[in-house]
């Protein structure tokens, strides 16, 4: 088969700093595969595939860094959030990405770059400037724009919302380099199952439901919350997803007082949509992906202890577009009422809630958007 009729191949580049990033990848390399199913697509979380040994120690102090010091991500956040990345940050990702970012791009010959994180970002931007000719599109995984998002090699921009495409274009960035797209979630949130199926297979009770998630990395729930959630436990069933933090699995299975019929302890999980379908609230910190998700699936949210930075801007979006709410004792004491003595209305306000449209809930159209690009700007 000649070059010019080979499979089109694109390589998507994610990093492991929270999980969204590489969930988005994913996300869209399974939409871009069920429109074309000839594509051939690759997802590489970079720092983790071309350092193993320097990647999980950066990921580890980055981790403990935003369990221990919120408030210090936050003020970092802000105070880098016109500046792009420094001179140090530079060497760092020249020391342990470029290189090798270079063999990696050479074996696979992509015929285009998805980049849904910052740092390979700025590493396929750079091989851009020395010479690497291969098109880079950038999704923006969250509902605000750092200014490390920001490269002139990036060919095109696909955002969340009319406001980040407003905020790179402050940022100079011109109109044409930028679309509207959503996030791109995976094939199964736009699926909605059989509540009742579900509930039976998964081992629930057919009762009011709440799925509470740790986040990705399975940060610890606030106690407070856990207090006056347990009270509930009678009336609502309660489901505990920690994630990937197996310490926090085991410590919440040996603590006698979440020892309940009505509650269920889970830790990391592929099919968080399934849980998604038979819960009747999700209460999550607010990750760009997991909103994204939940906003798919049409279930009420409510979030609790935002990152400062971008989980901030995230939380505020889906509050003000009426899909969420700030946690607060008083909104969780409206929702127990809600859930034990309204149940059959909220059960009908999800119903609509699904098949309401809006920003990023049009199934795939991120995917359409990128084969249509690649189709437009490369060779056939």
């Amino acid at each position: 088969m000649g070059e010019n009729m080979r499979k089109k191949r694109v390589l998507l580049l994610s990093e492991g700093f929270g999980t969204g990033h590489t969930q988005a990848a994913f996300a869209l390399a399974a939409g871009m595969k069920k429109l074309d199913p000839r594509l051939q697509c690759r997802v590489i979380e970079l720092g983790n595939f071309l350092n193993p040994k320097m990647g999980p120690f950066i990921l580890s102090a980055y981790r403990k860094t935003v369990s221990s010091s919120p408030r210090l991500v936050g003020m970092l956040y802000r105070k880098q959030y016109d500046k792009s990345l420094n001179r140090l940050a530079k060497l760092a990702l020249h020391r342990i990405f470029y290189t090798q970012a270079a063999r990696v791009m050479k074996q696979l010959r992509p015929d285009l770059i998805v980049c849904t994180h910052p740092f390979p970002n700025a590493v396929v931007s750079r091989l851009k400037r020395q010479g690497i000719h291969v098109p880079l599109i950038t999704l923006i995984t969250d509902y605000d724009v750092h200014a490390t998002w920001v490269n002139k090699e990036v060919n095109q921009y696909l955002v969340s919302t009319p406001k980040v495409r407003d905020l790179l274009l402050r940022r100079g960035v011109a109109a044409d380099s930028v679309q509207v797209t959503g996030i791109p979630v995976h094939p199964s949130f736009w699926e909605h199952g059989d509540k009742g199926r579900l509930r039976q297979e998964l081992g629930l009770k057919p009762m009011p439901t709440v799925l509470i998630m740790s986040g990705g990395w399975g940060v610890s729930f606030n106690k407070e919350m856990i207090n006056m959630l347990l009270s509930w436990a009678d009336d609502i069933q309660l489901v505990f997803c920690t994630g990937s933090n197996e310490k926090l699995l085991q410590k919440m299975k040996s603590s006698p007082e979440l020892d309940h019929p009505h509650i269920r302890l889970l830790g990391y999980t592929k099919h968080i949509d399934q849980w998604m379908d038979v819960s009747d609230l999700l209460i999550t910190k607010p990750g760009g992906m997991t909103c994204t998700e939940g906003l798919a699936k049409g279930i009420p949210m409510l979030f609790y202890e935002a990152i400062p930075g971008q989980e901030e801007e995230n939380g505020q979006y889906f509050v003000e577009l009426g899909s969420a709410e700030m946690i607060s004792p008083q909104v969780l004491r409206r929702w127990r009422r809600r859930l034990t003595e309204e149940y059959r209305q909220v059960e009908e306000d999800r119903l609509k809630s699904s098949a309401a449209s809006g920003p990023g809930k049009e199934p795939f159209y991120c995917a359409q958007q990128v084969l249509a690009w690649l189709k437009q700007n490369t060779s056939s």
